[in-house]
């Protein structure tokens, strides 16, 4: 079958299917289609080993977040709506016979091995199997340790947030052992047994040479099973209990091992002579001329402090005498910036969050003057994507250090909203239903963690209706329960939740979520966590995540949504439209390596 010339296809009335060579830059099913850029042309893309370790946590933790939901999905299905089903409406049965089979013998072997997964086991356990792995072989092995703790720590949290969320009694018999003051779903014992044994199994597996690997792995997997049938068999749980803790389990391990196991994220231990983001000469050159600098802060987020030391990295690669302008609530950001622009700035730094960089974007458009980024908000998504480190004064000298770069803008408008450009995400739905419920508070406190614990509280709002029209095509009709327009990938902690959208290739990504069921959110949280998502253009709708390119977009509702853009919300409506205004926004970004 030819390959060199893939073909987009167009459903047309009658079940009819036209095939025609996409254009330039359009979206291909399974590959994503771009321009190519310019030979020797620099990639927006952070190198990987860029903040490694802050990496893996990120992407851990956004993960967890969806396991976690996922878990409270499935028990609150099992105590719910699907109580009185097949096979649930069995599982007294199981639990009946269980007790009818006990012997003396039984219950002492049932104790044995219900142990294998009690806490002080599994404790200590972790402990001895990660002090094996730093002393035993020739060099300590950190991340398979690290892998190990953290994957049964995670279990671990997650059971404790399932088991306050789901309320469900343990089965109605006699049971040996006394009844922790925690539900019955999951079984606990099960999802840490799985964590720890058959964490060890994968470590077994991979880390090892020899015959003997394979039996050894296949009896450390097999604890977590006995130790699930002996829970029941003591009259702990019912069997979907057992289920939950071994989904539980294995799901840990598969987002502890995706981030620790696979690619560069944790970095070995560098060399005692290396040091870690050495800072320039005071005076390094720059390459360019320098005139007026004016630095546009949010004063909520950033104080006199942080103002300071942005003034001495300024100072030391020759801004001197930069203006510092506060945003206010109601000028927050492009009244300032539009200001700097008529006083004739050749530079114009912006301290604060996306909505703040977003507004200081608005009044920039067009215009070529530089825009350095500098990330004190709860996202901070755009200096995420533009490869930037975290800390305000770092971000701020890598990019000083860097080359003026021209990305694209989105602009969006629609009912009741106020045509607005944004620099990395707009959308509708779940997303920005999170963003209205997270108070100031919560983000003040908690950071962007504050949004996922936000975002549970919103998974059981109804999907969505809509239709979708992308550069006049014929639109197409979906349901939803998130709908996004990106011109930009990553989210917090690496995480690429759009992994075609890059901000400078003069196209927009739309991204339709609508997992249905379990197994739908599941799908969805192994797309995200692969980051290698499934890309179904025209199907049935039964991929949990779809992609589209486009440069202009038109999106209708059936019903009100609510509704944001770059993370602030705005007032819920029925429709959208997005297009791409390619190459609008001229940004410092660091050299390669940097």
């Amino acid at each position: 079958m030819p390959t060199d010339t893939p073909e987009r296809r167009t459903a047309l009335p009658g079940g009819h299917v036209s095939a025609t060579p996409p254009p330039v830059g359009e979206y291909v099913p399974g590959r994503p289609s771009r321009p190519s850029r310019a030979v020797g042309e620099r990639s927006p893309r952070a190198p990987e080993t860029a903040g490694g370790v802050g990496r893996a946590a990120g992407i851990i933790a956004s993960a967890a977040a969806c396991q976690a939901a996922l878990m409270v999905g499935l028990g609150l299905l099992i105590t719910g709506p699907a109580a009185r089903a097949w096979p649930l409406t069995s599982e007294d049965e199981v639990t009946d016979a269980l007790e009818r089979a006990r012997t003396g013998a039984l219950d002492t072997v049932s104790l044995v091995v219900s142990e294998a997964g009690n806490t002080a086991t599994v404790i200590g356990g972790t402990l001895l199997a990660c002090l094996v792995l730093l002393v035993v072989p020739r060099l300590p092995r950190w991340r398979d340790a690290l892998f190990l703790a953290v994957a049964v720590s995670l279990q671990s949290l997650v059971f404790l947030v399932v088991t306050e969320a789901v309320d469900r009694t343990r089965p109605d018999v006699e049971r040996l052992d006394a009844s922790p003051p925690t539900s019955s779903y999951t079984s606990g014992h099960t999802g840490a047994a799985t964590a720890l044994y058959a964490g060890i199994a994968i470590l077994v597996l991979h880390r090892t040479k020899g015959p003997w690997r394979r039996a050894v792995a296949v009896l450390l997997l097999l604890v977590p099973l006995l130790v699930g049938v002996a829970r029941a068999y003591r009259g702990m749980h019912h069997p979907t209990d057992i289920a939950g803790g071994l989904v539980n389990g294995g799901l840990s391990l598969f987002i502890v091992g995706r981030a620790l196991l696979t690619g560069p994220h944790v970095p070995a231990p560098a060399p005692a002579d290396a040091s870690a983001g050495e800072a320039p000469a005071a005076g390094a050159p720059t390459g360019r001329a320098h005139g007026s600098t004016t630095v546009v802060f949010n004063p909520t987020v950033t104080d006199e402090a942080a103002c300071a030391g942005l003034r001495r990295v300024l100072e030391e690669h020759g801004h001197h005498g930069a203006d510092f302008v506060p945003t206010t609530a109601d000028d927050t950001g492009e009244g300032q910036t539009a200001r700097a622009v008529r006083d004739g700035a050749s530079l114009v730094v912006v301290c604060g969050g996306d909505g703040t960089v977003r507004a200081a974007a608005e009044a920039l458009a067009g215009t070529g003057i530089p825009l350095a980024v500098v990330p004190c908000g709860t996202g901070n998504l755009l200096a995420r994507n533009l490869g930037l480190p975290v800390k305000p004064a770092e971000a701020l000298a890598v990019a000083l250090r860097g080359s003026p770069h021209r990305i694209d803008l989105g602009r969006i408008e629609g009912d009741g909203m106020a045509p607005a450009h944004f620099t990395v995400m707009s959308g509708a739905g779940l997303d920005a239903a999170m963003l209205e419920s997270t108070s100031d508070r919560a983000k003040a406190v908690l950071g962007w963690p504050a949004y996922v614990v936000a975002g549970l509280r919103e998974l059981r709002a109804p999907r969505m209706r809509l239709t979708v029209a992308l550069d006049g095509a014929r639109p197409l009709r979906r349901t939803a329960r998130m709908v996004l327009v990106a011109n930009t990938g990553k989210v917090q902690g690496g995480a690429a939740l759009v992994p075609a959208a890059r901000p400078d290739d003069g196209l927009l990504d739309l991204m339709i979520l609508d997992p249905r069921g379990p197994m739908g959110w599941l799908g969805a949280v192994v797309s995200l966590v692969r980051r290698r998502p499934e890309r179904e253009i025209g199907h049935t709708g039964r991929s949990p995540v779809e992609y589209f390119t486009f440069r202009h977009a038109d999106i209708r509702f059936e019903a009100p949504q609510p509704r944001e853009s770059d993370g602030d919300p705005v007032a819920p409506g029925r429709r959208l439209t997005a297009q791409v205004r390619p190459g609008a926004l001229t940004v410092l970004m660091p050299e390669r390596g940097e």
